[in-house]
């Protein structure tokens, strides 16, 4: 009976908004939290700072958007060079790409900021050092940093997207007598965009989150304001709500306007046509009409250039030595790319060879174990720090995540109410926000519901958790959804239930398609333990600051320490990932331009 009544969606819903009822009466009036609320610290002027504190959060949003902006279209443009240097049939192109994308997507980002900003500047001569510093030193640092680092996630992508491109089509550009540059600009790029908006949008969303980092560099953004409003005012709940929801919306934001150029770039019939179709027409008009009158255009000069088929002697000659030149230039930038190249290793040796190796090899066993087992009595695990607690932490938050990403993605899949709404609020409230913010609520607000603090460790652990378990959900989600609706249906009709359908025929096989992206999240929360720095957890990253701001003058062997250390544990899981996905793909066939 119950069961019955429970499968109509007036019902689900009336459960929805008794439970929520319940629990805002109950924590809002009946809990006792031992904290005052305030939440006009945002928008009533301080006396004590003679400031409207929430002011902060305005210019710090500017901030963030800014960053994000110019670091997307650094990301964009060195991610296609990349992504293209990456099907290059020339090998140092293809290597040095190869090397550029695996080493920066295999290193923490916030290592990454701290070499650009702590280490970068010592090697650079007096005057360029000075005019950068002149120059707001700490926006530069975040935007380039932020904008190569997005760029390794988005040369992967566009590879993948021009790699699905059918082999025929390249076939029949070349046959109709296109070169490879106009096969690639009119065929080849504007087919793989298209089919690459997706994972391309979640780069753009990923790299607006990261954004949050750049506030470990100095720079007044977002997250910085939000906690420089609670260390005024002691006011953190309020400060972090705030940002949170302003994040929740620019991700927001960020997803329509992708969904509309995804709607904008369909090709689908009149009839088939929607509202959001003529929006986002609408819209794009202003970029798209001089694009087509410049298409024109080059149409019309094209047709004039064949007109006449029938080549003079002279206009022959004249395309035997065009031909000629094309081939000498390809050869010289051939020559000046290798150059180039043999410059940089040559350069990057003689750096390595000055390094202080003394220095590193003192110091890494305290960036490997810290003072396991010889630490204090107020220490975690007889002393574990470095890159053991990275690990450490990793697991932990990995394994546990794995069944609360189970759970909730099979809740996502779920038509009953109950499960979708509850489940889909979790995935999208975590996914919309930074990590870093994520970590904050965790350490600030668990005291504020429990009374107690939690330690560091374990405040970091549990947001990487809740973290990581929303990602895993959508990597469930999705490989259920892979799996062929009849399998289910036929499941059903043998006399399972719905879970022992789920338990026993439908996850066993959404296993297999999920376990290349689970590994995949392994290596991203392995990476993003560096972000519990914030906190002070002595993981590898926090205890590299530590000697760096003992030692002061090796920067450059402190980090290249620690980024190798990541590099090495990322690079061997991402192995292992890649290993998996050509053993479960059974496409084979790789696209080379």
């Amino acid at each position: 009976m119950i069961n019955h009544y429970l499968e109509k969606p007036w019902v689900q819903y009336l459960c929805l908004a008794t439970m929520t009822a319940l629990l805002v009466y109950y924590f809002g009036w009946v809990f006792d939290f031992g904290y005052k609320f305030d939440w006009s610290v945002l928008f009533v002027k301080d006396p004590s700072y003679d400031m409207v504190l929430g002011d902060m959060l305005i210019t710090g949003l500017g901030l963030t958007v800014t960053i994000s902006l110019m670091s997307s279209v650094i990301a964009l443009v060195l991610g296609t060079l990349f992504g293209l240097g990456r099907l290059s049939q020339f090998k140092p192109v293809y290597y040095f790409s190869t090397c550029y994308v695996e080493f920066f997507r295999n290193t923490p980002l916030l290592v990454q900021l701290f070499f650009w900003y702590f280490a970068l500047p010592l090697g650079l001569p007096e005057g360029v050092r000075q005019f950068l510093f002149d120059r707001n030193f700490e926006m530069i640092a975040a935007t380039v940093g932020l904008g190569i680092y997005t760029s390794a996630f988005m040369a992967e992508v566009i590879r993948a997207g021009i790699q699905s491109i059918p082999k025929g089509l390249l076939e029949a550009s070349y046959s109709s007598g296109l070169t490879p540059f106009q096969t690639l600009s009119k065929i080849v790029l504007p087919l793989a965009f298209r089919a690459i908006i997706p994972p391309l949008g979640s780069e753009f969303l990923n790299n607006m989150k990261n954004s949050s980092l750049a506030m470990v560099v100095g720079v007044a953004e977002l997250c910085w304001s939000s906690q420089q409003i609670e260390s005024l005012t002691f006011k953190g709940f309020e400060a972090t709500t705030a940002a949170t929801v302003v994040y929740l919306s620019l991700s927001l934001c960020i997803a329509g306007i992708l969904t509309l150029v995804n709607w904008k770039l369909q090709i689908i019939p009149k009839k088939d046509r929607k509202l959001g179709h003529t929006i986002a027409d609408i819209l794009f008009w202003p970029i798209e009409a001089p694009l087509t009158f410049i298409g024109r255009m080059n149409r019309r000069l094209m047709r004039k250039r064949h007109e006449d088929f029938n080549l003079t002697s002279a206009q022959a000659a004249r395309k035997a030595l065009i031909a000629k030149v094309k081939k000498v230039l390809s050869l010289v930038w051939k020559g000046t790319f290798l150059g180039c190249l043999g410059f940089l290793v040559v350069m990057a040796l003689i750096g390595v060879s000055k390094f202080n190796f003394q220095i590193i090899w003192e110091n890494l066993g305290s960036m490997l174990w810290w003072r396991f087992p010889h630490g204090g009595p107020n220490e975690i695990l007889w002393g574990l720090g470095g890159l053991s607690f990275s690990i450490l932490m990793s697991v932990i938050a990995i394994s546990v995540s794995f069944f609360i990403g189970l759970i909730v993605g099979v809740g996502r899949t779920s038509k009953n109410k109950l499960f979708l709404v509850p489940s889909t609020l979790y995935i999208e409230l975590i996914r919309g926000n930074p990590l870093i913010m994520v970590i904050f609520w965790i350490y600030f607000f668990i005291p504020i519901l429990t009374g107690t603090f939690l330690n560091v460790f374990w405040s970091a652990t549990i947001a990487l958790t809740i973290f990581t378990g929303a990602y895993l959900a959508e990597i469930v989600r999705s490989g259920i959804q892979n799996v062929p609706p009849g399998q289910f249906e036929a499941a059903v009709s043998t006399g399972l239930t719905y879970w022992q359908a789920m338990r026993k025929i439908i996850l066993p096989q959404a296993l297999k398609q999920m376990l290349p992206a689970i590994v995949g999240q392994f290596i991203a929360i392995f990476k993003d333990t560096s972000l519990a720095f914030v906190i002070g957890v002595l993981e590898l990253t926090f205890v590299a600051q530590g000697l760096n701001n003992r030692l002061m003058i090796y920067p450059f062997e402190i980090y290249t320490t620690v980024a190798f250390l990541y590099f090495i544990c990322c690079y061997l899981m991402s192995l292992v990932a890649r290993r998996l996905e050509r053993k479960l793909s059974t496409d084979t066939f790789r696209l080379q331009m």
